[in-house]
């Protein structure tokens, strides 16, 4: 998620300081994308930096409310305009880890992907607990994120499940052994587990 241009977005509702723009942009992901506030003034200092907000005068609370400037609209409309790239999303850690633990010895690739399943599957009842939990109109931004959530948990344990399949033909290599049918898979995960 843009933070740059969530905040620029909420600015566009009106002026805000940064501890408004923090409640505003949970309150539009239903708290599934908690925001730190130091993310939201270092933020908010780069924003001005490159003229897309400007700050306001102090209140008489010493708060510091901004606005969206015209360059800042500009980007804004942009950003809402051009899809977002599979080369712009952060590294995929799980797809790192499990990569990696098939090259470490010693780690257990199985128990990983159990691990990860065991845990995906718990995030996604929690999340699908949450969805139902409201259906106010004015709820849709939050259930929206919430189902792209619910949808990417759910293609994370088909790909789990696709890895452990991966997983009972692979053969390091340099073992000699062919790989395992599914058979074979589970009468030796059968007699390893009587051992």
């Amino acid at each position: 998620m843009s933070i740059r241009h969530g905040l620029l977005a909420l600015l566009e509702r009106g002026q805000m300081y940064g501890y408004q723009l923090r409640a505003a942009f949970e309150e539009s992901t239903g708290s599934t994308w908690p925001l730190n506030i130091g993310q939201v003034y270092t933020t908010l200092s780069r924003l001005e930096r490159d003229g897309l907000v400007r700050s306001l005068p102090e209140s008489e609370a010493g708060q510091r409310p901004y606005e969206i400037t015209d360059a800042g609209r500009a980007d804004l409309a942009l950003w809402f305009a051009t899809p977002i790239s599979r080369t712009d999303r952060p590294r995929d850690e799980l797809a790192i880890k499990l990569a990696l633990a098939l090259t470490t010895p010693g780690v257990d690739v199985r128990s990983v992907v159990q691990t990860q399943r065991s845990a995906t599957m718990r995030t996604l009842q929690e999340l699908t607990r949450l969805k139902y939990a409201s259906d106010r109109p004015e709820d849709l931004p939050w259930r929206l994120v919430l189902d792209a959530m619910v949808f990417q948990a759910e293609a994370e344990v088909r790909w789990l499940d696709h890895c452990e399949a991966s997983l009972v033909r692979y053969r390091p290599a340099g073992t000699g052994h062919p790989p395992a049918t599914p058979a074979e898979a589970v009468d030796r995960a059968d007699e390893e587990a009587r051992r």
